[in-house]
């Protein structure tokens, strides 16, 4: 019997072919998910039934989705965040869970500051008003001299503060670790959570979703910041209270933000798609050629260790090695 292997992500293999060459060239059956969409839990529990391997997208990989899997020896996320996946439950079973670490960490970046310019410049505004023909000049605030609160000092914190450093921005960060090396290289403070809410010109959040950091930013979290202080999420839509969003962005308290991560993806019925002080973006801060590449071939990469019995480079839970 062949090896079968699942891929629901919606960008594998649509824009560079090399990592689809390689499955094929391993003799894999390629199962695709063809609703070109993250898979709900039912979906999933009706794919991984004969499943040898899984690469796999934002589906909702829950308890019940795993124990459906009679066959499943690893879940290979294609990106570095797993919080859609019960790696608890996969552990129990055996299957190691593994992810792309690093893969799209400069896009995320690019994309990060490219929204930080945008909001600051009000670049979405000028441009819809200047095809309307209404030539209109959009006072907006400047980058250079302020004040960037970075949330997170991983990988793509990081990135995002050297990108910052060459704007001249003053960076401060929190995160539950010091950065030191950061702090030498591009003079970054670190601060309290409080503070970095109360001084920053921009605070940028680049958390992972954790039952810690589920709901981290609500309203008295906003009311903290300057009214002329603007939010960026790149990270993942529930650290963010998005009522309690709205409803500062309606009111004033903050001056705007820019998203490119929601509670429920696509948010069709989210109220902050109502506001023209929020830019939205459709979670693209990976989708580069370099990013979706490096994803693609970092996942098919894992498959193909453990499926031949080797201990692969980025695993999430090691624990399946301890036993």
């Amino acid at each position: 019997m062949s090896v079968k292997v699942l891929v629901t992500s919606t960008s594998f293999g649509k824009v560079v072919k090399e990592p689809v060459e390689i499955l094929n060239s391993q003799g894999y059956e390629i199962i695709w998910n063809e609703l070109g969409r993250p898979l709900k839990e039912k979906e999933v529990m009706e794919r991984v039934k004969e499943i040898d391997a899984y690469i796999a997208g934002l589906d909702d990989i829950t308890t019940r989705a795993i124990e459906a899997a009679n066959k499943l020896k690893i879940i290979s996320k294609y990106g570095a965040g797993v919080d859609n996946i019960d790696v608890e439950t996969a552990t129990k079973k055996k299957i190691v869970v593994t992810n792309t670490p690093g893969a799209n960490t400069e896009a995320v970046a690019d994309l990060t500051f490219g929204l930080i310019l945008a909001i600051a410049r009000c670049i979405p505004q000028a441009d819809r008003s200047a095809k309307q023909g209404e030539w209109r000049k959009f006072f907006g605030r400047a980058v250079n001299g302020k004040t960037l609160g970075i949330m997170g000092m991983g990988r793509i914190g990081k990135a995002v503060t050297r990108r910052a450093k060459g704007f001249g921005m003053k960076i401060i960060y929190w995160d539950c670790l010091r950065e030191i090396n950061i702090e030498k290289e591009a003079q970054a403070e670190y601060v309290n959570f409080k503070t970095l809410l109360q001084k920053s010109d921009f605070v940028s959040l680049h958390l992972p979703l954790t039952k810690e950091t589920r709901g981290l930013i609500g309203k008295e979290e906003l009311k903290l910041m300057q009214p002329t202080a603007f939010l960026i999420n790149t990270s993942r839509g529930p650290i963010v209270d998005e009522d309690a969003l709205y409803e500062c962005l309606r009111d004033k308290v903050i001056a705007g933000a820019a998203v490119d991560v929601y509670s429920n993806q696509p948010p069709r019925d989210s109220s902050l798609l109502s506001l023209n002080n929020i830019i939205t973006t459709p979670h693209m801060g990976a989708y580069t050629y370099e990013s979706i590449m490096n994803m693609g071939m970092i996942s098919v990469r894992n498959v193909i260790d453990v499926l031949n019995k080797r201990r692969p480079k980025y695993v999430v839970n090691p624990e399946v090695y301890e036993r």
